[in-house]
Protein backbone atom coordinates (compact mmCIF):
# COMPACT_ATOMS: atom_id res chain seq x y z
CA UNK A 1 0.00 0.00 0.00
CA UNK A 2 2.66 2.27 1.02
CA UNK A 3 4.51 1.42 -2.33
CA UNK A 4 1.97 2.45 -4.24
CA UNK A 5 1.16 5.93 -2.90
CA UNK A 6 5.06 6.43 -3.05
CA UNK A 7 4.71 5.84 -6.62
CA UNK A 8 2.32 7.14 -7.45
CA UNK A 9 3.33 10.43 -5.79
CA UNK A 10 6.47 10.45 -7.41
CA UNK A 11 4.93 10.18 -10.60
CA UNK A 12 2.33 13.03 -9.91
CA UNK A 13 5.60 15.30 -9.02
CA UNK A 14 7.04 14.22 -12.37
CA UNK A 15 3.92 14.60 -14.41
CA UNK A 16 3.17 18.26 -13.01
CA UNK A 17 5.02 20.59 -14.87
CA UNK A 18 3.45 18.82 -17.67
CA UNK A 19 0.09 19.26 -16.77
CA UNK A 20 0.34 23.21 -16.23
CA UNK A 21 2.15 23.25 -19.63
CA UNK A 22 -0.45 20.74 -21.72
CA UNK A 23 -1.37 23.73 -24.11
CA UNK A 24 2.27 24.33 -24.92
CA UNK A 25 2.23 20.78 -25.82
CA UNK A 26 -0.89 20.23 -27.44
CA UNK A 27 -0.01 23.17 -29.75
CA UNK A 28 3.58 21.71 -30.23
CA UNK A 29 2.09 18.65 -30.92
CA UNK A 30 -0.56 20.11 -33.52
CA UNK A 31 2.62 22.07 -35.54
CA UNK A 32 4.44 19.08 -35.54
CA UNK A 33 1.25 16.87 -36.87
CA UNK A 34 0.53 19.67 -39.67
CA UNK A 35 4.02 20.53 -40.48
CA UNK A 36 4.53 16.76 -41.37
CA UNK A 37 1.32 16.63 -42.70
CA UNK A 38 2.59 18.93 -45.25
CA UNK A 39 5.62 17.62 -46.27
CA UNK A 40 4.15 14.52 -46.87
CA UNK A 41 1.69 15.71 -48.80
CA UNK A 42 4.11 17.78 -51.24
CA UNK A 43 8.08 17.37 -53.02
CA UNK A 44 10.78 19.62 -51.14
CA UNK A 45 10.45 21.91 -53.48
CA UNK A 46 6.83 22.81 -53.71
CA UNK A 47 7.38 22.83 -49.71
CA UNK A 48 9.95 25.68 -49.76
CA UNK A 49 8.64 27.54 -52.53
CA UNK A 50 4.80 27.82 -50.95
CA UNK A 51 6.30 28.01 -47.83
CA UNK A 52 8.36 31.25 -48.83
CA UNK A 53 5.27 32.71 -51.19
CA UNK A 54 3.06 32.69 -47.53
CA UNK A 55 5.94 33.95 -45.60
CA UNK A 56 6.39 36.91 -48.05
CA UNK A 57 2.86 37.72 -48.62
CA UNK A 58 1.94 37.06 -45.07
CA UNK A 59 4.96 39.44 -43.51
CA UNK A 60 5.71 41.77 -46.53
CA UNK A 61 3.89 41.79 -49.29
CA UNK A 62 0.17 42.39 -47.63
CA UNK A 63 0.95 44.83 -45.03
CA UNK A 64 2.90 46.65 -47.17
CA UNK A 65 0.32 47.16 -49.74
CA UNK A 66 -2.26 48.41 -47.32
CA UNK A 67 0.43 50.65 -46.06
CA UNK A 68 0.76 51.86 -49.82
CA UNK A 69 -3.23 52.03 -50.26
CA UNK A 70 -3.00 54.11 -46.93
CA UNK A 71 -0.48 56.63 -47.75
CA UNK A 72 -1.90 56.88 -51.47
CA UNK A 73 -5.89 56.96 -50.38
CA UNK A 74 -5.62 58.87 -47.00
CA UNK A 75 -2.66 61.31 -47.47
CA UNK A 76 -4.02 63.25 -44.51
CA UNK A 77 -3.94 60.68 -41.84
CA UNK A 78 -0.91 58.92 -43.18
CA UNK A 79 1.04 62.22 -42.85
CA UNK A 80 0.55 62.08 -38.82
CA UNK A 81 2.94 58.51 -38.46
CA UNK A 82 4.82 59.56 -41.13
CA UNK A 83 8.89 60.36 -40.12
CA UNK A 84 8.90 63.02 -42.64
CA UNK A 85 5.34 64.14 -42.77
CA UNK A 86 3.45 64.81 -45.85
CA UNK A 87 7.17 65.05 -47.17
CA UNK A 88 7.15 61.22 -46.67
CA UNK A 89 4.24 60.08 -48.99
CA UNK A 90 5.05 58.76 -51.91
CA UNK A 91 3.64 61.90 -53.86
CA UNK A 92 4.79 64.27 -51.27
CA UNK A 93 2.73 67.35 -51.19
CA UNK A 94 0.78 65.91 -54.77
CA UNK A 95 -0.39 62.75 -53.35
CA UNK A 96 -3.88 64.18 -53.53
CA UNK A 97 -3.51 64.08 -57.14
CA UNK A 98 -2.75 60.62 -57.64
CA UNK A 99 -0.59 59.91 -60.72
CA UNK A 100 0.53 56.56 -62.44
CA UNK A 101 4.27 56.59 -61.43
CA UNK A 102 3.59 55.58 -57.78
CA UNK A 103 1.39 52.22 -58.72
CA UNK A 104 3.59 51.70 -61.54
CA UNK A 105 6.40 51.36 -58.70
CA UNK A 106 4.69 49.59 -56.46
CA UNK A 107 3.80 47.12 -59.15
CA UNK A 108 7.39 46.82 -59.96
CA UNK A 109 8.24 46.06 -56.54
CA UNK A 110 5.90 42.91 -56.25
CA UNK A 111 6.91 41.68 -59.69
CA UNK A 112 10.70 41.65 -58.56
CA UNK A 113 9.23 39.81 -55.39
CA UNK A 114 7.82 37.68 -57.59
CA UNK A 115 10.59 36.83 -59.93
CA UNK A 116 13.14 36.20 -57.02
CA UNK A 117 10.69 33.56 -55.91
CA UNK A 118 10.70 32.55 -59.55
CA UNK A 119 13.90 32.22 -59.94
CA UNK A 120 14.30 30.51 -56.19
CA UNK A 121 11.95 27.43 -57.66
CA UNK A 122 13.92 27.30 -60.68
CA UNK A 123 17.83 26.70 -58.54
CA UNK A 124 15.81 24.23 -56.69
CA UNK A 125 14.75 22.29 -59.88
CA UNK A 126 17.56 22.76 -61.86
CA UNK A 127 20.00 21.25 -59.15
CA UNK A 128 17.56 19.06 -57.27
CA UNK A 129 15.52 17.95 -60.71
CA UNK A 130 18.51 18.32 -63.30
CA UNK A 131 21.44 17.90 -61.59
CA UNK A 132 20.30 15.04 -59.06
CA UNK A 133 21.88 16.52 -56.15
CA UNK A 134 20.33 17.51 -52.47
CA UNK A 135 17.57 19.89 -52.32
CA UNK A 136 19.14 23.42 -51.43
CA UNK A 137 17.22 23.63 -48.16
CA UNK A 138 16.60 20.37 -46.15
CA UNK A 139 12.78 19.76 -45.94
CA UNK A 140 12.00 17.25 -43.79
CA UNK A 141 9.65 16.31 -40.72
CA UNK A 142 12.12 16.23 -37.83
CA UNK A 143 11.91 19.22 -36.25
CA UNK A 144 15.67 21.06 -35.74
CA UNK A 145 17.19 21.60 -32.44
CA UNK A 146 17.10 24.59 -30.24
CA UNK A 147 20.78 25.35 -31.33
CA UNK A 148 20.50 24.62 -34.38
CA UNK A 149 17.74 27.10 -35.23
CA UNK A 150 19.88 29.68 -32.97
CA UNK A 151 23.12 28.68 -35.25
CA UNK A 152 21.34 29.02 -38.34
CA UNK A 153 19.88 32.21 -38.22
CA UNK A 154 22.89 34.01 -36.44
CA UNK A 155 24.96 32.83 -39.13
CA UNK A 156 22.27 33.55 -41.81
CA UNK A 157 21.72 37.03 -40.63
CA UNK A 158 25.24 37.97 -40.60
CA UNK A 159 26.46 36.69 -43.61
CA UNK A 160 23.39 38.08 -45.22
CA UNK A 161 24.08 41.81 -43.50
CA UNK A 162 28.10 41.23 -44.94
CA UNK A 163 26.66 40.06 -48.62
CA UNK A 164 24.76 43.29 -48.69
CA UNK A 165 27.04 45.32 -47.64
CA UNK A 166 29.62 44.06 -49.82
CA UNK A 167 27.19 43.86 -53.21
CA UNK A 168 25.25 47.42 -52.36
CA UNK A 169 28.51 49.39 -52.12
CA UNK A 170 30.65 47.32 -54.65
CA UNK A 171 28.43 46.45 -56.86
CA UNK A 172 25.81 48.96 -57.55
CA UNK A 173 27.33 52.08 -56.14
CA UNK A 174 31.08 51.51 -57.53
CA UNK A 175 32.31 53.31 -60.77
CA UNK A 176 33.63 50.51 -61.66
CA UNK A 177 30.58 48.73 -62.25
CA UNK A 178 28.35 51.40 -64.12
CA UNK A 179 26.28 49.06 -66.00
CA UNK A 180 24.85 48.08 -62.94
CA UNK A 181 25.37 51.06 -60.90
CA UNK A 182 23.38 52.77 -64.09
CA UNK A 183 20.69 51.12 -63.84
CA UNK A 184 20.34 50.76 -59.92
CA UNK A 185 20.35 54.73 -59.81
CA UNK A 186 17.85 55.63 -62.43
CA UNK A 187 15.18 53.03 -60.52
CA UNK A 188 15.92 53.01 -57.25
CA UNK A 189 17.56 55.99 -56.52
CA UNK A 190 14.79 57.87 -58.57
CA UNK A 191 12.59 57.45 -55.34
CA UNK A 192 11.97 61.01 -53.55
CA UNK A 193 11.81 59.21 -50.22
CA UNK A 194 11.01 55.30 -49.52
CA UNK A 195 7.71 54.15 -48.85
CA UNK A 196 5.65 50.59 -48.53
CA UNK A 197 6.79 48.34 -51.22
CA UNK A 198 9.37 50.45 -52.48
CA UNK A 199 12.19 47.56 -50.44
CA UNK A 200 11.73 45.62 -53.73
CA UNK A 201 11.98 48.40 -56.10
CA UNK A 202 14.74 48.73 -58.35
CA UNK A 203 15.82 47.63 -62.16
CA UNK A 204 15.57 43.21 -61.91
CA UNK A 205 19.69 43.45 -62.55
CA UNK A 206 20.94 45.07 -59.26
CA UNK A 207 17.21 43.77 -57.28
CA UNK A 208 18.52 40.27 -57.58
CA UNK A 209 22.01 40.95 -56.82
CA UNK A 210 20.89 43.00 -53.95
CA UNK A 211 17.83 41.44 -52.81
CA UNK A 212 18.32 37.82 -54.09
CA UNK A 213 21.68 36.73 -53.20
CA UNK A 214 22.74 37.62 -50.01
CA UNK A 215 18.89 36.28 -48.74
CA UNK A 216 19.29 32.94 -50.65
CA UNK A 217 23.10 32.18 -50.53
CA UNK A 218 23.68 31.88 -46.57
CA UNK A 219 20.44 29.25 -46.18
CA UNK A 220 21.62 27.06 -49.22
CA UNK A 221 25.40 27.91 -48.46
CA UNK A 222 24.56 25.74 -44.83
CA UNK A 223 21.66 24.15 -45.82
CA UNK A 224 19.51 25.67 -43.53
CA UNK A 225 16.02 23.10 -42.50
CA UNK A 226 13.01 24.80 -44.24
CA UNK A 227 11.68 25.84 -41.27
CA UNK A 228 14.79 27.86 -40.37
CA UNK A 229 14.44 29.14 -43.36
CA UNK A 230 11.12 30.13 -43.38
CA UNK A 231 12.03 32.59 -39.82
CA UNK A 232 14.86 34.07 -41.45
CA UNK A 233 12.64 34.83 -44.16
CA UNK A 234 10.02 36.25 -41.76
CA UNK A 235 12.97 38.43 -39.96
CA UNK A 236 13.88 40.11 -43.75
CA UNK A 237 10.74 40.65 -44.75
CA UNK A 238 9.74 42.33 -41.32
CA UNK A 239 13.13 44.67 -41.13
CA UNK A 240 12.23 45.26 -45.26
CA UNK A 241 8.57 45.90 -43.91
CA UNK A 242 9.56 48.80 -41.83
CA UNK A 243 12.88 49.97 -42.98
CA UNK A 244 10.68 51.12 -46.21
CA UNK A 245 7.35 52.33 -44.58
CA UNK A 246 8.56 55.94 -43.62
CA UNK A 247 6.73 55.13 -40.27
CA UNK A 248 8.10 56.43 -37.06
CA UNK A 249 5.31 55.14 -34.18
CA UNK A 250 5.63 51.29 -34.03
CA UNK A 251 8.11 48.65 -34.70
CA UNK A 252 8.41 45.16 -33.79
CA UNK A 253 11.63 44.55 -33.49
CA UNK A 254 14.05 46.89 -31.68
CA UNK A 255 16.51 49.06 -33.96
CA UNK A 256 13.87 49.03 -37.13
CA UNK A 257 13.73 52.72 -36.45
CA UNK A 258 17.30 53.44 -36.77
CA UNK A 259 17.41 50.86 -40.18
CA UNK A 260 14.08 53.45 -41.70
CA UNK A 261 16.43 56.23 -41.02
CA UNK A 262 19.74 55.11 -42.48
CA UNK A 263 18.11 53.81 -45.27
CA UNK A 264 16.49 57.38 -45.66
CA UNK A 265 20.18 59.03 -45.24
CA UNK A 266 21.49 56.43 -47.92
CA UNK A 267 18.93 57.32 -50.60
CA UNK A 268 19.55 61.41 -49.55
CA UNK A 269 23.05 61.05 -49.73
CA UNK A 270 22.93 59.77 -52.69
CA UNK A 271 24.52 56.33 -51.89
CA UNK A 272 27.61 57.41 -50.64
CA UNK A 273 26.35 55.82 -47.08
CA UNK A 274 24.62 53.24 -45.22
CA UNK A 275 25.35 49.94 -47.21
CA UNK A 276 24.27 47.24 -44.66
CA UNK A 277 20.46 46.73 -43.49
CA UNK A 278 21.61 46.99 -39.39
CA UNK A 279 24.38 49.25 -40.16
CA UNK A 280 27.22 46.49 -38.53
CA UNK A 281 29.11 47.02 -41.44
CA UNK A 282 28.90 50.13 -42.24
CA UNK A 283 30.47 51.31 -38.72
CA UNK A 284 33.39 49.07 -39.61
CA UNK A 285 34.12 50.08 -42.69
CA UNK A 286 33.85 53.95 -41.85
CA UNK A 287 30.60 54.43 -44.05
CA UNK A 288 28.14 54.96 -41.64
CA UNK A 289 25.85 57.94 -41.31
CA UNK A 290 23.70 57.95 -38.68
CA UNK A 291 22.51 61.57 -38.46
CA UNK A 292 19.40 60.67 -39.12
CA UNK A 293 18.77 57.60 -36.59
CA UNK A 294 16.26 60.20 -33.81
CA UNK A 295 12.47 60.16 -35.37
CA UNK A 296 13.07 63.79 -34.35
CA UNK A 297 15.66 64.64 -36.20
CA UNK A 298 15.72 68.84 -37.41
CA UNK A 299 13.66 69.79 -40.10
CA UNK A 300 16.76 70.68 -42.59
CA UNK A 301 16.73 66.73 -42.91
CA UNK A 302 13.98 65.38 -42.92
CA UNK A 303 13.00 69.07 -45.72
CA UNK A 304 15.94 67.16 -48.32
CA UNK A 305 14.26 66.25 -50.90
CA UNK A 306 14.42 66.36 -54.98
CA UNK A 307 12.25 67.85 -57.09
CA UNK A 308 9.92 65.45 -59.75
CA UNK A 309 11.24 64.53 -63.27
CA UNK A 310 10.40 62.20 -66.08
CA UNK A 311 11.36 58.97 -64.98
CA UNK A 312 9.80 56.45 -62.88
CA UNK A 313 10.58 57.77 -59.68
CA UNK A 314 12.28 60.59 -58.35
CA UNK A 315 14.31 62.86 -61.07
CA UNK A 316 16.16 65.88 -60.71
CA UNK A 317 17.87 68.21 -58.09
CA UNK A 318 15.94 71.31 -57.03
CA UNK A 319 17.10 74.05 -55.03
CA UNK A 320 17.12 72.57 -51.75
CA UNK A 321 19.08 69.14 -52.98
CA UNK A 322 22.27 67.81 -51.47
CA UNK A 323 25.50 68.58 -53.71
CA UNK A 324 23.56 70.79 -56.33
CA UNK A 325 24.85 73.83 -58.06
CA UNK A 326 27.92 73.85 -60.58
CA UNK A 327 29.80 72.08 -58.54
CA UNK A 328 28.03 69.54 -57.47
CA UNK A 329 29.59 69.76 -53.72
CA UNK A 330 27.89 67.19 -50.82
CA UNK A 331 27.90 69.89 -48.88
CA UNK A 332 26.07 72.60 -51.06
CA UNK A 333 23.38 73.67 -52.13
CA UNK A 334 21.15 75.22 -55.45
CA UNK A 335 20.22 74.15 -58.60
CA UNK A 336 21.74 72.52 -61.56
CA UNK A 337 22.26 69.28 -61.74
CA UNK A 338 23.17 66.40 -59.57
CA UNK A 339 26.25 64.50 -60.34
CA UNK A 340 26.52 60.74 -58.83
CA UNK A 341 30.14 59.51 -58.69
CA UNK A 342 29.18 56.02 -58.99
CA UNK A 343 25.91 56.23 -62.20
CA UNK A 344 23.95 58.69 -63.62
CA UNK A 345 23.67 62.59 -63.97
CA UNK A 346 20.43 63.45 -63.21
CA UNK A 347 18.98 67.03 -64.39
CA UNK A 348 16.20 69.47 -63.50
CA UNK A 349 14.59 68.72 -66.39
CA UNK A 350 15.14 64.78 -65.81
CA UNK A 351 16.98 63.80 -68.64
CA UNK A 352 19.63 61.32 -67.81
CA UNK A 353 23.37 61.13 -68.86
CA UNK A 354 26.57 58.88 -68.15
CA UNK A 355 28.90 60.53 -65.79
CA UNK A 356 31.59 60.48 -67.60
Amino acid sequence: MFNSIFSLSFLMVFLLPFMFNWTTNLSAAFFWLTWTTFVFSFSPTRVEILGTVIVRVIFFALPSTIMFLFDMFLPAAASVFKRRGVEGLPGGRKTLNLRQREFKVAGWSLLNLATSIVLQGTLELFFHHTLGRKTMLKVSSILPFPGTWAKHLLLGLALRGLLSYLLHRFALHHERSPFISWRHGTWHHCLRVPYPLTAHYDHPLPYLIHKFIPMYLPAALFRFHALVFFVYLAIISIEELFSHCGYKLFYPIPGLGGIGARVERHIDDNGHCNYSPWGFWDLLAGTYNGNGDDDDDDDNHHHDHYNEGSGPGRLGSGAGGRGGGGGGGKGGKGGGSKSMKWGPTISTGGTLSRSS
